[in-house]
């Protein structure tokens, strides 16, 4: 037998508003704020603009976390907001019940709405529930500019209508509106219209920063005063980065490219991938660091002697939690450089990554006492390279004492292969049984990941059949 589930009294209140849109507007200096969001909702998913427009003149709480609404950017609804946010730029003094500071186009996954429209059994908080505190009169709160959150996914030649409408706005009422953008992301856009993007964005207000398209690097070096600007980037991602063989001036733009890094006082956390221009030269970046990072990627590139020496050397990497050296080939590097790192990075390093370092008996070997001081490692990869059954077995007793340390990647120990290179099976099966024998002398519950080389046909990356070795 079903149970009748009558409609909240919220609810047929809302619905009872939106059958009179005209009503609805007029009734909003007098709606309960519970009221706000579930209405909200109902006139953003039935498109009734002028109630949305009305909505934000009268919006009691300090954030409207738009974009939470939004799966996909809908131009209307943006155009019927900002219509209502114009309408109190004009105003002198906002109207009494309206406290709204910030308007959010972002996916937070925040539960705003969620717990407005009762789908959520807890109560409501009292941060998202209260209007802000009438601490300022409607005079001064009238005279403190919007703020307008979004996350720029720059990924077309052209900006979308959506974006497009948006900067057009704020480009119109630059002294009113602070747009902000946490995460910058680009993909693809000439430089140009990336310019005038960012020259519509508080930059300082950027705490991400992702470059992950074709470009040269003198294209680059042009972004890197846009870099510097960005006093507050906490991590900081380029990849793709070409040098054209006959490119005139690289050193100098390489210059120009780290010397912002003097800027940027709050970084923690640089990736870098395929920075070719970075060989025989790593040492100008790390001069320009000034905090102590958290995490530094540097991957599938050629580092000299030299590098490797001064990355060690740096003070700034005392501090790592995560090392990822993935495809720099230490294959004919010095033996005791790659100790020195670790041991720099041994008392708080959580994370590190050597996959396809070229790494051989001899590296491994040389390394183990460092790995051995790492009390924080709980991961480590190793994938890709070629090691000796005899190695594997000191790697497994060097680090068996580590306490954190959770997951293992290794590679398919060398025996496993013919003279071809080609791995056989029979042999993979005796090495995983002599690896399960080690684990159980060692006493540890333990599991150990084991996968064969990357396939060369189908990519650098491509790690096939990971396999694992359990003693519980």
């Amino acid at each position: 037998m079903s149970v009748w589930n009558p409609p909240r009294l919220l609810g047929l209140a809302g619905m009872s508003l939106l059958r009179d849109e005209a009503s609805n507007i007029t009734a909003l200096e007098y709606l309960p704020i519970e009221l706000f969001p579930p209405l909200f909702m109902e006139a953003f998913y039935g498109s009734r603009s002028e109630t949305l427009k009305a909505m934000v003149q009268a919006w009691p709480f300090v954030r409207l976390p738009l974009g939470d609404l939004m799966k996909m950017p809908h131009l209307g609804t943006l155009q019927a907001v900002l219509a209502g946010l114009d309408i109190l730029i004009a105003q002198k003094d906002r109207p009494r019940r309206c406290k709204l500071q910030v308007l959010d186009l972002r996916h937070t996954g925040q539960d705003f709405w969620r717990m407005w429209s009762g789908d959520r059994a807890h109560g409501c908080s009292s941060t998202l529930m209260a209007p802000v505190a009438e601490d300022r009169s409607r005079a001064e709160q009238s005279l403190v500019p919007l703020v307008v959150f979004i996350e720029i996914h720059l990924k077309e030649r052209t900006m979308d209508g959506f974006l497009t409408y948006l900067m057009r706005w704020v480009e119109e009422r630059k002294a009113s509106i602070h747009l902000c953008c946490k995460k910058l992301k680009i993909l693809s856009m000439p430089m140009e219209n990336i310019v005038k993007v960012l020259s519509m964005v508080q930059l300082n207000c950027i705490q991400e920063v992702q470059v992950n398209c074709a470009w040269h690097l003198s294209t680059l070096a042009m972004f890197a005063p846009l870099l510097g600007q960005m006093s507050n980037v906490q991590r900081l991602l380029l990849s793709h980065i070409h040098v054209p063989a006959l490119e005139e001036q690289e050193e100098q733009h390489v210059v120009q490219i780290t010397s912002q890094f003097l800027r940027l006082h709050h970084l923690r956390d640089i990736r870098m991938e395929s920075p070719s221009y970075l060989e025989g030269c790593l040492d100008q970046m790390l001069r320009c660091l000034t905090t102590p990072l958290d995490n530094l990627a540097i991957t599938h590139c050629l580092l000299s002697d030299s590098d490797l020496s001064h990355l060690s050397q740096c003070p700034n990497i005392s501090q790592l939690k995560g090392l990822d050296l993935r495809g720099i080939s230490l294959t004919y590097s010095s033996p005791e450089l790659l100790p020195v790192l670790l041991e720099k990075v041994a008392a708080t390093l959580q994370e590190l990554y050597l996959d396809q370092c070229g790494i051989m008996d001899s590296h491994l070997e040389a390394i183990l006492p460092a790995l051995s001081h790492c009390p924080q490692l709980m991961f480590f990869s190793l994938r890709g390279n070629l090691i000796s059954m005899a190695i594997m077995e000191k790697l497994l007793r060097h680090t068996s004492g580590l306490p954190s340390l959770s997951q293992e990647l290794y590679p398919v120990p060398q025996e496993s292969y013919s003279s071809q290179g080609i791995l056989q099976l029979g042999r993979f099966a005796q090495c995983r049984a002599e690896l399960f024998e080690i684990l159980r002398v060692l006493g540890r519950p333990r599991i150990i990941w084991i996968s064969s080389s990357p396939c060369l046909h189908c990519g650098d990356n491509t790690f096939y059949h990971p396999q694992p070795i359990i003693y519980l």
